[in-house]
């Protein structure tokens, strides 16, 4: 007999069954069997009062690096960090080596992940090699298991080729996760193109770099009618490209990082490369936006994009050190900290990390619906500690937030029934 699990007088919270009381949860078989006030059963209790019993969190844009990569991280180093951030279901992009272009690279993946602590989801490529000259076997990648087709890392620069995903991935009905940037505009850019830049004399990208190609891949969804999600969104003009089109009706979702709602380009004044990312960090009037979308739902999801690289990579001249960050341990906290500061409600930033991703991804997760499969993450909401790259379970340790004081975290995750907790 499969063990119960009795979560005991925690704050329920689920954005998708209009849930938000105290009491308890019972699970039994994996699944979830019963929410009430208080229930009367016996089995392993857990005693979370002061607590937020969450549905597990969904992360949309992780890089594993695994195959090619696994210096800087594998499949079993970043589902580590992903449980130690709170996540129970992670996406995982196929800028890979070899790139995930095919099911014996899917498969792969898929077997790996067998033996980590969350669940993965992987992510196909949009094109082959990444290359951006044609598309990718995208019904065999389908079949064999991923749930969405991107180019990350990469941007498709052929029009005519992103149209055609767009519409061949109708049969399917999965999203197009496209990297927005247009290649020509950033150039041998490092950084957002504007006074810091200057003040550093390094090279610019400009915001337009992302907005022009976010205006593209919407006119592209309203002529095909297939579902474009915009990854990173980083810039105002971005937001109010993707609100104007949400009010036309077409079908675009949009996802933004942690980063995005928290640092400027000024994070950079000190040749930080752990700040250097792609999208760059924008102005403060660019994070304002960002906030503003995610407020009045322009932005349907957070996402942490976290993107590993050794140390010996990032310290190098920032000239020299690839673009990315990690993220999926600090996400929680740095979420937390829109309810503080009254921009979001508690019940809608645990939306942008459950109900708004399953929904994108069209999966039923991401709820505590009795009879589903019981992923579930349980927050401490008032827990304080400070980032360093000790607290890391990722092999990298590329954060521009080392030495910050946090506040939240995920003291456990429930992975299919199966009890993970935090130290």
């Amino acid at each position: 007999m499969a063990e119960k699990i009795i979560l005991r007088g925690g704050r329920i919270i689920d954005p998708s069954e209009k849930i938000d009381r105290v009491g308890d949860l019972l699970i039994k078989d994996g699944k979830v069997e019963a929410i009430e006030s208080h229930l009367d059963v016996k089995g392993r209790e857990i005693d979370v009062r002061g607590q937020i019993i969450s549905p597990g969190w969904i992360d949309l844009h992780t890089h594993l690096r695994e195959p090619g990569f696994e210096y800087k991280e594998t499949v079993a180093t970043g589902t580590a960090a992903a449980a130690q951030g709170g996540f129970t279901t992670i996406c995982c992009m196929p800028n890979t080596n070899p790139v995930n272009d095919n099911s014996s690279v899917t498969g792969l993946i898929l077997e790996k992940a067998r033996k980590g602590r969350v669940s993965v989801l992987p992510v196909g490529a949009i094109t082959n090699g990444l290359q951006g000259e044609e598309l990718a076997e995208i019904g065999e990648l389908v079949e064999a298991g991923c749930v969405a087709i991107s180019d990350d890392g990469e941007s498709v620069m052929n029009s005519l080729i992103m149209r055609r995903a767009l519409e061949y991935t109708k049969i399917f009905d999965i999203p197009v996760i496209d990297h927005c940037e247009e290649m020509n505009l950033t150039g041998d850019g490092v950084m957002y193109e504007g006074e810091v830049s200057t003040m550093l004399g390094l090279n610019g990208i400009p915001a337009a770099s992302e907005s022009i190609m976010v205006a593209r891949d919407i006119a592209l969804a309203e002529l095909t009618g297939g579902h474009i999600h915009l990854a990173h969104i980083s810039t105002e003009a971005s937001v109010r490209l993707i609100r104007d089109a949400k009010k036309r009706g077409v079908r675009v979702t949009a996802e933004t990082c942690p980063h995005y709602f928290i640092l400027t380009h000024e994070a950079l004044a000190e040749y930080n490369a752990n700040a250097k990312m792609k999208p760059p960090l924008a102005t403060s009037t660019d994070r304002e936006a960002i906030r503003a979308g995610l407020a009045d739902g322009t932005i349907d999801a957070i996402s942490t994009d976290h993107a590993p690289h050794a140390d010996w990579e990032k310290n190098q001249e920032i000239d020299c050190a690839p673009f990315g960050i990690i993220g999926l341990e600090t996400a929680l906290p740095l979420a937390l900290s829109l309810v503080e500061d009254g921009v979001l409600t508690l019940t809608d930033m645990i939306r942008k990390l459950t109900e708004g991703p399953a929904t994108i991804l069209k999966k039923p997760i991401g709820r505590l619906r009795v009879g589903d499969q019981a992923d579930i993450t349980i927050i401490d909401p008032s827990y304080t500690w400070t980032v360093s790259k000790e607290t890391f379970l990722s092999k990298s340790k590329n954060s521009p937030f080392i030495g910050w004081k946090m506040k939240g975290r995920a003291t456990a995750i429930i992975v299919a029934g199966n009890l993970i907790q935090n130290k």
